[in-house]
């Protein structure tokens, strides 16, 4: 056979395999879509459920809003858990199994220490029991909404595609599943608190209380609602001993995660209306698809005054939580309500001796080819670990009684803000700044959630002298507030709201600096008079006030060598005291200070690191102590490679730079780091972080950077603002509720997307349903004689 002819049938052969390949690559597709397209749920239907006592709607919005009507409050927790179940069962799933310990039952060994880690707190065994005390309407409405997530479940006609592509199977929703979800925030918004008093207490034995003062001391900014400042640190920085400095290891300190929010409010007398004004901005990690999940529930009012016997029908619209029947953050008409982490002290370690008595309880944790035995040690002070050979026990608030209930759905029949404060201990959530304004004009401030009656928080292990028990088991009776105060504003962010008296009893759970909520403070004093849109531009305030100080400190250092860093000099000149997209002088002042902060402090997370510990929980705390050692510039504490502190400032700058460059630039140009391609928002689907082919599909796209720590537009690649809201009750018309993602979980549906846009936009968003596109009917079954 000629060479030719074996040329012209391999090409033959090549065109045949090409086409062959396409054909099958295309059927493939073709399967594919037709799988998902019979995964997706059905809107628009009429069914028939016997777990209602009246028929049901549930419609949805051009954004996919669930519009719920039913003829009383129970029937509306089974439709907005049978909403829940269609939009987004396998987030719910994963909610469940991430508190309970349980997601290597679908992803394997891969998810094996993250199990262990929530198992260490039995969570499943905690929720079974507090299911079995909670009041009789309160298990009602759980069973409702479980019956409502199982029947969108079983009238699913294929498996969603999470289920799919992990080779798995649903397990049905049961109550106790809601508790877990509720304490899957529980571990969210608490969990750095336990890890800061732990790595406290290492910091404490390894070099001393003079050490643990100066790192954790106030911070020089403080935004108190009654203004009440704490002193700083005023004694001597503690000496780094030479061979700690000598053995000190680079290395990047991680940033914790912003966990937190903004809210504040104003009263009538700034509005003009007569009604007060709420805005809430509920700070989290994004994923597709987001945390949040619109809803607005319409059904008969039960609760009317006599005064009030013309509004027959209750609204309650807001953002609800898939896994839990409640709404929330919203408004009911009368009174609005958010929330914003309080990081008040709600866990304390124990150093327990050789002789406390110990009980072994076995947590089995399954795996898709098996199981593994994981053992839980207990005491009567909580579950034990042991750290740098000693034992600690862990007393925590999320391990009581009283931690998790059904009480946030109390709020939706409050009429006015000093109602919602009566019912605040009364809700099992971690403890909030709960924010509140109504239609009379009021709004008012109360710590809510639970919080345990022991009255001696410790930043450090506590010995068993100092366990008080009786008082863990017992719910705070009595909490801070402050209604309709005299400058009508009320202003939280993560920081100290009490007053410096209240901080005794209720410590430090891991604030904030406060220079967010000092900003938001200082911004509202400013204006006599608000509307809606002024509010959402102060959500949007991406002024770096905070940052200040430190580019004029970099200019300072880089100065001295103006020929050299000419360039840099004119960027950070010219950054636009702003965390801007276009903004290269921000990110080289933002990286610098993050560089030097961790060099500086290397000795001792070199050390604490060798505790099984480190500085990554308190690091927000270093920016006072880190002010004080630039200005002080104490020998013991310069690193030995560096004559003097300019030199190691500039080294510092060049490391970040240099590193910026490396991610960043391929060309090793300075004007390649604009704020907004460095700090670009990435929300991401969890499995496109896996299969990153799968990203243009699963993820939402991605935009430009323009918000940062330390300033109200919080903003870094996947964390923000998970919900903008805003509202004056009663004028819900005018209301917004913005969301960086849409409402479905199915990458088919119309509502994946939907409202992103106006996010990254942004845009405003009504918080009221929209043109409705989709009825889906649910009537009771009647049986026929």
């Amino acid at each position: 056979m000629s060479v030719s002819l074996n040329k012209v049938l391999q090409s033959k052969i090549t065109k045949y395999t090409l086409a062959s390949l396409l054909l099958f690559s295309s059927a493939i597709i073709l399967a594919v879509y037709c799988v998902l397209r019979l995964s997706m749920p059905s809107l628009s239907n009429t069914i028939i459920s016997e777990d209602i006592s009246a028929p049901v709607t549930i419609e949805r919005d051009t954004l996919g809003t669930a519009i719920i009507t039913a003829n009383s409050r129970i029937d509306a927790s089974y439709a907005i858990g049978y909403a829940h179940s269609q939009d987004r069962f396998f987030q719910m799933d994963l909610l469940r199994r991430n508190s309970a310990g349980e997601l290597s039952e679908i992803f394997g060994k891969a998810a094996l220490d993250l199990d262990k880690s929530r198992r260490f707190h039995q969570l499943r065994k905690r929720a079974q029991h507090i299911f079995e005390q909670l009041p009789e309407q309160d298990k009602a409405s759980l069973t409702a909404y479980t019956k409502g997530v199982n029947q969108a479940l079983a009238d699913q006609t294929v498996l969603s595609f999470e289920y799919l592509l992990t080779n798995s199977s649903p397990r049905e929703w049961h109550e106790t599943d809601s508790l877990l979800v509720i304490y899957s925030m529980y571990l969210d918004l608490q969990g750095n608190t336990i890890k800061r008093d732990m790595a406290l207490t290492q910091l404490q034995q390894a070099f001393g209380n003079d050490m643990l003062a100066f790192l954790i001391q106030p911070s020089h900014h403080q935004a108190a609602l009654d203004n009440s400042q704490i002193a700083l640190y005023q004694g001597s920085i503690p000496q780094l001993e030479e061979q700690i400095l000598i053995s000190a290891i680079d290395q990047d300190i991680e940033e914790p995660v912003e966990v937190g929010s903004n809210n504040w409010a104003v009263t009538s007398q700034l509005t003009g209306t007569g009604r007060a004004m709420l805005s809430d901005d509920m700070h989290l990690s994004f994923a597709v698809p987001i945390i949040w999940y619109r809803a607005q529930l319409n059904y008969p009012n039960t609760h009317r005054s006599d005064a009030d016997k013309s509004n027959n029908i209750k609204q309650i619209t807001g953002v609800s939580l898939p896994g839990a029947p409640a709404i929330v953050v919203g408004s009911n008409g009368k009174l609005a309500w958010g929330f914003t982490n309080s990081y008040i002290d709600t866990a304390d370690w124990i150093e327990i001796s050789s002789d406390t008595e110990i009980e072994l309880e076995y947590e089995p944790i399954d795996l898709p080819e098996g199981q593994v035995n994981y053992t839980v040690q207990v005491s009567k002070y909580g579950p034990v670990k042991t750290v740098a050979g000693i034992d600690y026990a862990l007393s925590w608030v999320g391990h009581t009684d009283y931690a998790v209930n059904m009480a946030l759905l109390s709020l939706e029949n409050a009429q006015s803000v000093e109602q919602a404060t009566e019912l605040a201990t009364q809700i099992g959530i971690p403890a909030q700044n709960m924010l509140l304004a109504d239609a009379q004009g009021n709004a008012g401030w109360k710590i809510a959630g639970a919080v345990p009656a022991r009255d001696n928080p410790s930043d450090t292990a506590q010995s068993t002298n100092g366990y008080q028990q009786d008082n863990w088991q017992q719910q705070q009776a009595v909490m801070p507030e402050m209604i309709n105060p005299d400058n009508n504003r009320i202003w939280t962010a993560n920081s100290r709201v009490l007053s410096a008296e209240a901080q005794l009893r209720y410590g430090d759970g891991g604030y904030a600096l406060g220079a967010r909520a000092a900003q938001i403070r200082d911004k509202l004093l400013a204006n006599n008079n608000f509307t809606e849109d002024d509010f959402y531009q102060l959500q949007l305030d991406n002024e770096a006030r905070f940052l200040a100080p430190w580019q004029q400190y970099l200019l300072s250092v880089l100065s001295e060598q103006p020929v050299l860093f000419a360039e840099d000099i004119k960027h950070i000149s010219s950054w636009g005291e702003c965390a801007c997209a276009d903004s290269v002088g921000y990110t080289l002042v933002r990286k610098f200070r993050t560089a030097l902060i961790d060099q500086t402090f290397a000795p001792i997370e070199t050390e604490l690191k060798q505790r099984s510990s480190g500085l990554s929980a308190i690091k927000r705390y270093l920016e006072t102590p880190m002010w004080q050692i630039l200005n002080q510039q104490p020998a013991t504490w310069l690193p030995k490679n560096h004559a003097n502190w300019q030199s190691f400032a500039v080294s510092a700058y060049q490391d970040s730079t240099a590193a910026l460059l490396k991610k960043h630039s391929p060309k090793k140009k300075l004007t390649d780091l604009r704020w907004g391609k460095v700090n670009q928002l990435t929300i991401q689907h969890p499995f496109s972080k896996q299969l990153p082919q799968l990203s243009r599909w699963l993820d939402m796209p991605t935009i430009e950077g323009f918000g940062d720590s330390f300033m109200p537009a919080v903003q870094g690649k996947s964390f923000g603002a998970s919900q903008r809201f805003i509202v004056q009750p009663g004028a819900e018309q005018d209301a917004i509720m913005s969301i960086p993602g849409g409402q479905s979980g199915h990458p088919l549906s119309p509502y994946y997307r939907n409202g992103y846009e106006q996010y990254a936009k942004q845009k405003h968003t009504p918080l009221l349903p929209t043109e409705i596109e989709h009825k889906l009917v649910i009537n009771p079954f009647v049986e026929s004689h």
